[in-house]
């Protein structure tokens, strides 16, 4: 406390507020207002675009068309489940049975909800009942359009979102620190 006494004792050596004062407090309020102005706009136009098409307009017309395409594939009933782990990205893909759609080709674009840095186009391989990628995932949320294209030449087109594991510190070769019970 009487670091800070001293301080403006400093500052207000006769007791008064001066026009240098003044000038000191307006550069310090605007230089402070200026700074984080400027971070912000640094970091809104490093991020997410915020964009999910390039035209809205264009994309609004074509509505309709594009419903219109996917509502076969509602008759489908296909059902997918996303799920990382161990490197791999693994898409299970069932009928209204609950029973493996087998020989479908799928595709995908994997990437993160609101970054765009992280995407990219993936190709999956069966895997018995399970669709399968090796990808190496940093943990958090990811999202994933998945296009599979059925035996019978059914197109099926799905958005899922997942959350990748963070993984174990020593498969990535980190050093690892083991706190066990002290004592004998």
């Amino acid at each position: 406390m009487s670091m800070i006494k001293a301080t403006f004792g400093a500052i207000f050596r006769n007791g008064n507020f001066t026009g240098w004062h003044m000038f000191g407090v307006l550069c310090l309020f605007f230089g402070t207002i200026i700074t984080v102005n400027l971070m912000l706009a640094f970091s809104a136009a490093t991020t997410w675009t915020g964009l999910m098409v390039k035209n809205t307009y264009v994309e609004s017309q074509k509505f309709d068309t594009r419903r219109a395409e996917l509502a076969p594939q509602t008759k489908l009933g296909w059902v997918a489940q996303a799920a990382a782990d161990e490197g791999a990205l693994r898409i299970t893909l069932t009928d209204r049975n609950g029973k493996p759609v087998a020989g479908a080709i799928m595709t995908g674009h994997l990437g993160r909800p609101v970054h765009e840095g992280e995407d990219r186009l993936i190709a999956f391989q069966a895997a018995g009942s399970v669709y399968e990628s090796a990808q190496d995932l940093s943990p958090g949320m990811w999202r994933v359009q998945v296009k599979a294209i059925g035996p019978k030449g059914e197109v099926w087109i799905k958005t899922l979102r997942f959350v990748a594991p963070a993984r174990q510190a020593a498969l990535r070769g980190e050093q690892v620190l083991v706190v066990g019970k002290g004592g004998a």
